[in-house]
């Protein structure tokens, strides 16, 4: 196994370069059916899928989120550009925090922002979220490199060649995967200190 580290990571960090966000102008100004929500959201997010034949959204999982409270219900089995961005943020969110983890988290946004009509909504905080993620792709950049730097430091008491390559791939990953695990951590303790949300279903 040979391992050209130099570019995996130039690979790595191009990728990185290219994360953008769905615009809200490029929704349909038009409420959509399920078949539409699918559809737009398979073409507009299929560039984050690992593997061809991965599911961006489903029926199934549009119905078990409005089931769960994440999503707001249909009006008239139809859809607006506002469930659309909610959809995007819990696409986003269930990568790696639970169904009621991100309920709890959505909660407070829809209840108070989700077909506000008035000139601060959900659109307005979707946007304003995904400028300040887009302004933070250069310094993700340098740390991913920093980590890499490191990671390419280690093992160097290791065989030279495919041993030691190995090894500092393996240091990379883990090094990679303990900053998402810190992280995992920080936004749990953070939504553990939110309300509980109230259960929709009893209300009816």
């Amino acid at each position: 196994m040979t391992i050209d580290t130099k570019d995996m990571l130039n690979s790595i960090l191009s990728s990185i370069s290219r994360i953008d966000y769905v615009r809200p102008d490029s929704i349909p100004n038009i409420e959509l059916y399920m078949d539409q929500v699918t559809t737009f959201m398979e073409k507009e997010l299929s560039s984050t899928k690992r593997f061809p034949e991965d599911k961006i959204l489903t029926k199934t999982m549009i119905n078990n989120y409005a089931k769960n409270n994440l999503l707001p219900p249909p009006v008239k089995k139809k859809y607006s550009r506002e469930h659309i961005l909610v959809l995007i943020f819990i696409y986003y969110f269930k990568n790696i925090l639970s169904i009621k983890d991100i309920e709890t988290l959505l909660a407070p946004i829809t209840e108070k922002y989700f077909d506000t009509g008035g000139s601060f909504g959900l659109t307005s905080i979707y946007e304003e979220i995904c400028q300040t993620e887009k302004a933070r792709i250069d310094s993700l950049q340098k740390e991913v490199a920093r980590t890499h730097k490191t990671a390419t430091e280690s093992f160097s008491e290791a065989q030279e060649g495919e041993e030691r390559d190995y090894l500092q791939l393996f240091s990379f990953i883990c090094s990679l995967s303990f900053d998402v695990y810190v992280k995992k951590l920080i936004i749990e303790k953070l939504i553990d200190e939110l309300p509980e949300p109230d259960d929709k279903s009893k209300k009816k």
